[in-house]
């Protein structure tokens, strides 16, 4: 189906998407045993590829990676810190004749496991109830009508915390995630005029209705999903004036029809200490608040909205808080973010957070060559965004793991007063990888040496 993949190049380009003092070995994909890779000058920032294997459901691409780092006195292990990733990924499966599905990267939920960050082993065995082996959330396979039985992608991890970086232990772990079923929509409601004109006009596709959703484990391993409130299971759905359930969406008057949701970023919103009490009794205060992406109906702009909860699981749409900028590097779309709080390091080597600052990281696409780049907002009330502009941009040479695209960030703290980017990369011939980036103040962002490198003379 040619006409398909040419439709949705736009929708499908570039899907995903910085310290160390040291150089570290990295991990081949196989995860079966740690192995040393030869240094190539364009991909020494890579700390995880495809798998090898092509029965592997990461086989074909990687998506959004969420990594957090923790401590756990209990691990038994020489050190107490330990760093765990989940991503998404798709096998060539998804890809077969009669599908029809969006041209992404999305498709099932993995895990990896790492001491540094670095070096990351795949959980190979997955949870026991998925459908695919390796897996940690697969596809919706127990009720048809789900939202989520064609692919899935992931969006944030909540971890159980006693403190900003020390794990709770028996406590439990969120995900919001995004799915797609087999329903069908017509590919021109996503395409500008020029471009849908380009397109017959009975042509379809399935599992582009994206819809958000929750799942919740005691090991971040076995996820169960959480019945939300639309009939399709999911917690967040796309406005759309048309759809009879419309009046059972929770949302603020003047939102725009929306044609899908998906890539949700949840950020907790604090409670200063004095205010702990009142707050707990406040049934009305918007303790969660959810970042996603969406295109706009009318316009067909690629833009983040919000919505607010008071549990985490119930949801009241916002608004928008970022469209693009004409003639500017998110011009053509703003997507996928990653939200954390302004913070340093102190003399002590404790983390001291602003009071009120927080910083945005997102994925424009530019209008003059459509490559994707990792942006920056900023804001003091998690409401109102004010651009800053371009963090990081596309690797600088056409043979650059990441010259097509980079994007998916996703931000940590370390231990030396730097912040690592984990990002999701895309080269010309378009093969997916994730990368690192690093920095001491949050927008002067440099890619961080991640495999051994070797001289030869």
């Amino acid at each position: 189906m040619k006409w398909l993949s040419l439709s949705l190049s736009l929708l499908a380009s570039c899907q995903a998407f910085a310290p160390s003092k040291s150089p570290f070995f990295t991990h081949t994909t196989t995860t079966t045993s740690t192995n040393t890779q030869l240094y190539q000058q364009n991909d020494y920032n890579v700390v995880f590829r495809t798998s090898t294997e092509s029965d592997s459901f990461d086989s074909l691409k990687l998506g959004t990676a969420r990594v957090h780092r923790y401590s756990d006195p209990n691990s038994g292990l020489d050190g107490d810190t330990e760093y765990i990733m989940w991503y998404h990924a798709r096998d060539q499966s998804l890809n077969e004749a009669g599908k029809d599905l969006p041209p992404l990267s999305t498709g099932r939920i993995g895990r990896a496991t790492s001491r540094n960050g670095l070096i990351w082993e795949r959980d190979e065995v997955g949870s026991v109830d998925t459908d695919m082996t390796g897996v940690s959330m697969g596809l919706n396979t127990d009720s048809w009508w789900g939202f989520d039985t064609a692919h899935v992608g992931l969006g944030q991890v909540l971890m159980p915390m006693v403190g900003p970086a020390i794990r709770s232990e028996g406590g439990v772990y969120i995900m919001y995630y995004m799915g797609g079923s087999y329903e069908e929509t017509q590919i021109g409601l996503y395409l500008e005029d020029e471009k849908r004109a380009r397109v017959p006009e009975d042509a379809m596709i399935k599992g582009m209705k994206l819809k958000i959703g929750a799942a919740i484990s005691q090991d971040g391993v076995t996820w169960g999903r959480v019945e939300g409130d639309d009939p399709s299971g999911a917690c967040v759905v796309p406005y759309d004036a048309a759809d009879g359930n419309v009046a059972d969406v929770s949302m603020k008057a003047g939102i725009p029809e929306e044609l899908y949701c998906g890539w949700p970023e949840v950020v907790v919103n604090p409670v200063a200490e004095e205010d702990q009490k009142k707050a707990a009794k406040d049934k009305k205060r918007d303790n969660f608040f959810m970042y996603y992406s969406t295109m706009l109906k009318d316009t067909k702009e690629k833009a983040i909205g919000y919505a607010t909860s008071e549990n985490g699981f119930a949801w009241t749409k916002q608004g928008i808080v970022l469209k693009p900028t004409p003639g500017t590097l998110d011009g053509a779309g703003c997507a996928r973010c990653n939200v954390v709080k302004k913070a340093t390091l102190d003399a002590e080597g404790f983390w001291k957070e602003d009071d009120s600052g927080w910083i945005m990281f997102y994925e424009g696409v530019s209008s003059e060559d459509g490559k994707h780049r990792i942006l920056a907002a900023e804001s003091d009330d998690l409401e109102s965004w004010r651009k800053i502009g371009l963090v990081l941009d596309v690797g600088e040479s056409g043979e650059s793991w990441d010259a097509k695209g980079v994007g998916s960030p996703h931000v940590i703290r370390l231990d030396d007063g730097f912040f690592r980017m984990y990002y999701t990369g895309e080269s010309e011939s378009g093969e997916t990888a994730i990368g690192v980036a690093k920095t001491l103040d949050l927008s002067s962002w440099v890619r961080e040496q991640a495999e051994l490198s070797f001289a030869f003379e």
